[in-house]
């Protein structure tokens, strides 16, 4: 019972995660101390069907929780206190990084120079992402009533990409869907089933279809894609894969940081001192979780 309600807060977290663009889902997870347990149960769930369910199950309640009820919540924070928003986030993300870093280095040695390469691609990939503009955002309800069998097709591919980015830490799988163009669709979405529920409407049920079946066939076909090669990659290159992780990390703090400091118009004091105290929250919280759970 104990682990089913820790299943479901780990996917609680995974879904709330997920609602902000640029922080990586995948990251939590292995903050969390969930990472490999979800990737090894979404492979096994043919051979141990069972097993692989009682896991995932609840984190997939979770993770639908957290996206439908927090996407409000997480609009509201990053629409009227952006920057401590994304500073916790940013915290989160440097307070794992020793522990990382500790699991891939050689005693008394550090990293490898192979393994250093390998850091810094996934860096240097992410700093030219933080240089794209995702461009501006179209009104949702306009596109939604524009929605064909293309356009669907074109939602289910953008949910396999996501769903890649979903399960990598250090990519944001709603950046991803951001810079394709398609996050704007699936929040309105996501918020129209709360509006669905509270007045049932034919129209609205398959405006919400249109967007969210998709895009869900898409990011399962993704998930399960990519669970498997990670998971192959794991076992067989473990320091190589979180040497990889560990850039990716890296690079997500810089990317966080460059987007949110070029957002910035004028910022007063108070902000700046609560940003601070947010981000060192972040970090005390992963640092801890981190060295109990990794």
């Amino acid at each position: 019972m104990l682990k089913t309600i820790r299943n479901l807060l780990n996917g609680l977290a995974f879904g709330i995660t997920e609602t902000v663009p640029g922080v990586s889902g995948g990251t939590i997870a292995i903050i969390l101390g969930f990472y490999d347990e979800l990737i090894g149960s979404i492979n096994n769930l043919r051979k141990d069907t069972k097993k692989s369910l009682k896991a995932l199950l609840p984190m997939l309640i979770g993770v639908i929780i957290g996206v439908v009820v927090f996407s409000s919540i997480m609009t509201y924070l990053l629409s009227n206190h952006a920057l401590p928003t994304m500073t916790f986030f940013i915290g989160l993300i440097a307070g794992i990084i020793p522990i990382i870093f500790s699991k891939v280095r050689e005693p008394d040695k550090g990293l490898k120079s192979g393994e250093l390469a390998l850091m810094g691609l996934p860096i240097l990939l992410l700093i030219v992402l933080s240089g794209l503009d995702a461009g501006p955002l179209q009104e949702p309800a306009q596109i939604i009533a524009q929605i064909d069998v293309p356009y669907m097709l074109f939602i289910l591919a953008a949910g396999v990409i996501a769903a890649c980015a979903l399960v990598i830490p250090g990519i944001s799988g709603s950046f991803v869907l951001l810079l394709i163009g398609i996050y704007p669709l699936a929040v309105y979405s996501v918020s129209s089933v709360r509006e669905f529920f509270a007045g049932p409407s034919g129209a609205l049920f398959f405006d919400i279809l249109k967007v969210l079946g998709p895009l869900a066939i898409g990011v399962v076909i993704g998930g399960l894609l990519m669970c498997r090669i990670i998971e192959g990659l794991l076992k067989r290159h473990y320091n190589t894969m979180y040497s990889v992780i560990l850039g990716l990390l890296i690079g997500s703090i810089y990317f966080l940081l460059r987007r949110q400091f070029m957002a910035l118009g004028d910022i007063q004091v108070q902000t700046i001192v609560v940003a601070a105290i947010t981000c060192a929250a972040g970090c005390l919280i992963s640092f801890n979780l981190g060295k109990k759970r990794l």
